[in-house]
């Protein structure tokens, strides 16, 4: 696409410059696409350009430090605490799947992980007794995510379904934790169709997914007094302006905080009666 747009300029790649390059995004604005649409195309150009450069067919990178237009930060989707309720007071049947099934939503809510942490979490990096387990996030950093009593019933409930499937599988024990119908490593995607398949059983409007569960969780946590610093932690984030876009949901408790801890908030004055008001 871009290099067809250059022929309608009378360029190539060689002869392109940065004013160039700036000029093709902002046509592909006024063509109303989306701005996440069009940091998609920079990207591709970015990466073109890279290796034609890096190749010897450019002398220069016109694209190297070019910034696309900015995002709008989305409000991510979550559950109330009643949804929540809903979504693991379900019935779940004692098959191995649907022990397995609910261990999985506890752990996603408990923890706040990520699909892919969630898939990749080994049996050796529980610890029952304490009530964490130790999760792969992202660059391969680790961290210790936390497991509440429900969480660690369903896996004490799920660990006996998982020996007796390896057994009735004749499959060697490799220490994942969650496991399939035939005894071998549950995938990403299963656990996504788990979560999809499982919020619609329960009858929840929101189109529910991993990702709206760690939502969930770490808005709950803010809503009742957790410090960004430590919802920060306990997501994985690298840097504290990730975790920020949950404060706008917790607009509630920053109000109760400011209220009882500001000398002029609403619990610190009396409300001025309105005129005639003291007359009735």
């Amino acid at each position: 696409m871009f290099r067809s747009w250059l022929a309608t300029q009378g360029r190539d790649f060689a002869d392109a410059s940065r004013s160039l390059v700036r000029r093709y995004l902002v046509e592909l604005e006024e063509q109303g696409l989306a701005p996440t649409s069009v940091q998609r195309k920079l990207a591709s150009v970015r990466g073109l350009f890279a290796w034609l450069h890096r190749e010897g067919h450019v002398e220069h990178d016109p694209a190297k430090l070019l910034k696309g237009p900015k995002a709008p930060r989305r409000v991510p989707r979550f559950l109330t605490a009643p949804e929540v309720d809903r979504l693991l007071a379900q019935p779940f049947d004692d098959s191995p799947q649907g022990l397995r099934d609910r261990a999985i939503l506890e752990v996603l809510y408990s923890t706040g992980c990520r699909v892919s942490e969630c898939a990749t979490m080994e049996l050796g990096a529980l610890d029952l007794d304490e009530g964490i387990v130790r999760v792969l996030g992202k660059g391969g950093k680790e961290r210790l995510a936390m497991l509440g009593q429900p969480a660690l019933a369903a896996i004490a409930a799920w660990l006996p379904a998982r020996r007796q499937l390896l057994r009735n599988n004749r499959r060697t024990d490799r220490g994942h934790l969650w496991l399939n119908r035939t005894g071998g490593p549950l995938s990403a995607r299963w656990i996504f169709h788990t979560v999809v398949t499982r919020a619609r059983a329960a009858g929840l409007s929101t189109r529910l997914t991993p990702h709206g569960l760690r939502h969930s969780f770490a808005t709950h946590l803010l809503d009742r007094g957790a410090d960004l610093r430590t919802v920060q932690e306990l997501l994985g984030h690298a840097r504290l302006v990730t975790t920020e876009i949950y404060t706008h949901v917790s607009i509630g408790r920053l109000r109760e905080v400011y209220d009882h801890a500001h000398p002029l908030g609403r619990a610190g004055i009396e409300v001025p009666q309105q005129h005639g008001q003291a007359d009735q």
